[in-house]
């Protein structure tokens, strides 16, 4: 089943390309069919990459899915145009009285700041406690999981001397889990963080299970089976030319950067 996404969303073109099934929204509109609704709260700053990414991602589900894309409105992005945000996201304002089966909260390159010092902590905090009652489930990614994590449980980050940076190999610490299913008991994936989360901080959180662990980047993914949680510390989105180009940028900023591993 296909995809639902605005009319004109750059993306389509990509997706379109890679043979994903996708429907523009006036087709959906005229089929008999209830949707999955997914809203992705998009809080990276090339906003039109991460859209694709998630995008793909979703696209690959049996189900027909409707994917909503939001934005913080108490701070508008700087990288992304204003015409794109107008045209193909919404605020909070715009779908607080509305349900959706699923909300995915993403990264942010503000991993340095303490929460309360990012602009739109506020905000993020009033999406988090709204989404328990608004989405059936809760999916938070990188930057998005960890803030969760502290929102939730009070759980902070530890900051690491040096980035972590590249592709690293995941231990499946439960392979007959729905999120694990046929993975191997070790799998590659991509890691760009300047922060951890501590495992026995983790494990002693009530209700969570770590499902991957990678022992030299911490913890890959968990579950919160009670509230139908999942925090997903490290990038399986990434596309092939993501590091790299990430690396590069670093390096033009004049940023003191490895070589990302294994990559």
């Amino acid at each position: 089943m296909p995809i639902k996404i605005p009319n004109n969303l750059p993306a389509a073109k990509v997706l379109e390309k890679e043979r994903i099934n996708i429907i523009k929204h006036d087709r959906a509109l005229r089929q008999d069919i209830r949707p999955m609704r997914i809203a992705l709260l998009n809080l990276m700053p090339n906003k039109v990459a991460t859209e694709t990414q998630i995008a793909r991602a979703v696209g690959c589900s049996p189900l027909q899915v409707e994917l909503t894309l939001l934005r913080t409105q108490s701070y508008t992005s700087k990288t992304t145009s204003l015409e794109h945000l107008n045209a193909f996201y919404k605020t909070f304002d715009d779908v607080k009285d509305e349900q959706f089966d699923g909300i995915i909260i993403n990264g942010t390159p503000v991993a340095h700041m303490e929460y309360e010092d990012v602009d739109y902590w506020p905000e993020i905090q009033k999406i988090f406690e709204w989404s328990e009652t608004h989405a059936y489930s809760q999916f938070f990614l990188c930057w998005g999981a960890k803030a969760a994590l502290y929102h939730y449980h009070d759980i902070n980050k530890t900051m690491l001397p040096d980035k972590q940076f590249g592709v690293f190999d995941h231990k499946c610490l439960n392979m007959t889990h729905p999120l694990t299913y046929g993975f191997n008991d070790t799998y590659p994936m991509p890691v760009a963080q300047v922060s951890i989360i501590n495992n026995t901080d983790l494990k002693n959180a009530s209700n969570i299970e770590i499902i991957s662990n990678c022992s030299e980047t911490g913890v890959g993914l968990a579950y919160d089976a009670e509230n139908i949680r999942v925090y997903l510390f490290k990038h399986p989105e990434y596309e092939r030319h993501t590091i790299r180009e990430e690396y590069l940028r670093e390096l033009d900023k004049g940023d003191s950067v490895k070589l990302p591993q294994n990559y």
